[in-house]
């Protein structure tokens, strides 16, 4: 979800449960300033959901690995 700065201002209470569901990006001025998210839902989780349709295969491991594959061959 995006909001303006002023809005996220006056309506923090219900941003507040919003985020619990979704991330929101507060802009200023039409430009991006800032991202809220729920710390309860880890990166990982969040990559898993968007990788869903691809393959249901994935697992925290094998992210971990590939990641620090990639880490590897750019070092």
């Amino acid at each position: 979800m995006v909001v303006t700065a002023t809005e996220f201002k006056a309506n923090f209470g219900k941003y507040l449960e919003l985020i619990a569901k979704e991330d929101i990006f507060i802009t200023r001025n039409g430009k991006t300033v800032a991202k809220v998210v729920n710390p309860q839902i880890s990166a990982v989780d969040s990559l898993r959901g968007m990788l869903s349709g691809i393959s249901s295969d994935i697992d925290i491991d094998s992210l971990r690995e590939e990641r620090l594959l990639k880490y590897e061959n750019n070092v």
